[in-house]
C-alpha cells in the first residue's frame, strides 16, 4: 500500500509532499516500501511513551506484529529525521 500526503489543489491538480534524509533517500511514509502510516507510527510511540501501553495491547489495537511494534519503539524503524521536503505530483495509477 502506498500512502501520499496530499496537499492543495493547484489548478485542479494536487500535490504530494515527499521528505527525505540527509542522504538524499525518501524516508517515511512517502518511501515506497512504507506500509505504515506516519500517523499510525506517532500513534503508537504516543500510546507507549504518554499511557504507558504495552506491547500486545497496542498490537491488538493497531492490528501489528508486537516486534513491529516494538521496533517501533525502539526507533530502529522508521526513526530518521526530515532533512527536506518537495512537492510533487501523485503517481498516476
Amino acid at each position: 500500500m502506498y500512502i501520499d500526503r496530499t496537499i492543495g489543489n493547484l489548478n485542479g491538480r494536487s500535490r504530494v509532499v515527499v521528505t527525505f534524509n540527509e542522504r538524499g533517500y525518501r524516508i517515511g511514509e512517502t518511501h515506497h516500501n512504507a506500509w505504515i502510516p506516519d500517523v499510525i507510527v506517532d500513534l503508537v510511540r504516543y500510546a507507549h511513551e504518554d499511557y504507558g501501553w504495552g506491547y500486545r495491547q497496542i498490537a491488538r489495537e493497531f492490528i501489528l506484529s508486537k516486534n513491529t511494534i516494538g521496533k517501533i519503539w525502539r526507533y530502529e524503524r522508521r526513526a530518521q529525521t526530515p532533512e527536506r521536503y518537495v512537492t510533487r505530483r501523485p503517481a498516476k495509477g
